[in-house]
């Protein structure tokens, strides 16, 4: 579709709504004609199809607010398909003809009312097509880099900077990134700079695929870089200083916008992407925020109570209170002793007693349990299982 037909045709017309219509009611619009005269409920109807064919071309202008505020705004301009006369001269007026505005300067006015230029510059980005004047390459955005980096326990729960040696294509020094020996790439004719070439899809619909004759870039050389090979990008590699924030987890994947590969022709630099890797630590364990430790405790400490001394990471160690009776796989919360979160608070230190039993037992130890044990002798820790097992 030329921009001289996107200005000339009337899509609210072809919709049946008015200039004011909102979204809901130009997809309503849309939705009804598309069922009348849809080419399956046509069939061999080369009107219908036709119809069906520009009421599509309509909504897929009116129904993209971009595309439609665009489309109002040239149609204001240029008075519903043709060119406003304006004053010339003494008192006189100027006749355009669409047609020689869209071809390009030739002939164009410099005076009162005149443009020096094809008005294919003014509407070149209505569908990300170039002017048919001077066309300039896009910016182009860098790639994006994925990488990945192996942290020990402490390091993910605290936060580091680490280095990284990357690799990436980055502008070529030798042309200086336009692909040519000499400098002088030219705009591909294919693409007209843009990079990118139409791909009809139908009902009024396009998609945009890269430039198959420039690769994207927008450029060809016409005496291709021997570093290159034209390509205007060539392989390089350092080293960034990478933070790496505190409480990451092990596999997660880290953002970091604008490190990536850079961009060409002033486009933005691409994104870097980092993979953690957490090693284990032989003590502490991790579940989301919160640390987890195993604690041993004395059968006696287990039973009367008593005071234990837990380590943490990286920090003082704390003291928890045993109540009397604790059992064994109990789990007390030592809070503020976790993972960094997000919002810079800490997670909890989830600590799990586990009573310890001595492999030896000798002298006054062992008569204490013999004693302990006649005793206890009328308990019977197990009689609720057998019954719980009958009941079953």
């Amino acid at each position: 579709m030329s921009t001289k037909d996107f200005i000339e045709k009337d899509y609210y017309k072809v919709l049946g709504v008015p200039k004011d219509a909102t979204e809901a009611e130009i997809k309503k619009a849309y939705r009804k004609l598309a069922r009348e005269f849809h080419p399956d409920a046509n069939k061999g109807n080369v009107k219908a199809e036709e119809r069906f064919k520009e009421i599509s071309e309509a909504n897929d202008v009116l129904g993209d607010p971009k595309k439609r505020k665009e489309y109002d705004e040239a149609r204001a301009l240029f008075g519903n398909g043709g060119f406003r006369p304006g004053p010339g001269g003494a008192g006189g007026s100027f006749n355009f003809d669409l047609g020689d505005l869209f071809g390009g300067a030739q002939g164009g006015q410099s005076g009162a009312g005149g443009f020096g230029g094809g008005l294919g510059d003014v509407f070149g980005g209505l569908f990300n097509r170039g002017g048919t004047g001077t066309t300039r390459t896009q910016p182009r955005r860098g790639q994006d880099i994925d990488t990945e980096v192996s942290l020990s326990f402490t390091e993910a729960i605290e936060g580091a900077t680490v280095p990284l040696r990357m690799s990436s294509q980055s502008p070529c020094k030798a042309c200086a990134g336009t692909g040519d020996k000499n400098g002088t790439p030219r705009v591909c004719p294919t693409c007209v700079g843009t990079g990118q070439v139409a791909r009809g899809s139908g009902g009024g619909f396009s998609l945009t695929d890269p430039c198959p004759d420039c690769k994207g870039r927008g450029l060809i050389a016409e005496h291709p870089c021997a570093e290159c090979k034209g390509s205007g990008r060539a392989k390089s590699s350092r080293t960034m200083q990478v933070r790496i924030p505190a409480g990451v987890s092990d596999g997660q994947r880290i953002r970091l916008r604008g490190k990536g590969a850079p961009g060409e022709r002033g486009g933005p630099a691409g994104d870097l992407y980092v993979t953690v890797h957490v090693d284990t630590h032989p003590v502490f364990g991790r579940k989301d925020d919160n640390l987890t430790v195993t604690v041993p405790v004395t059968f006696a400490e287990a039973a009367l109570g008593g005071e234990v001394r837990v380590p943490t990471l990286g920090g003082p160690a704390v003291t928890l209170k045993l109540p009397p009776g604790t059992p064994n796989g109990r789990t007390m919360r030592a809070r503020g002793k976790g993972a960094v979160r997000k919002d810079g608070t800490r997670g909890d230190l989830l600590v799990t007693v586990e009573v310890s039993v001595p492999k030896d037992v000798t002298g006054k130890a062992r008569e204490a349990l013999e004693a302990y044990r006649e005793a206890t002798a009328g308990e019977d820790p197990r009689a609720e299982l057998f019954q719980a097992a009958k009941g079953a």
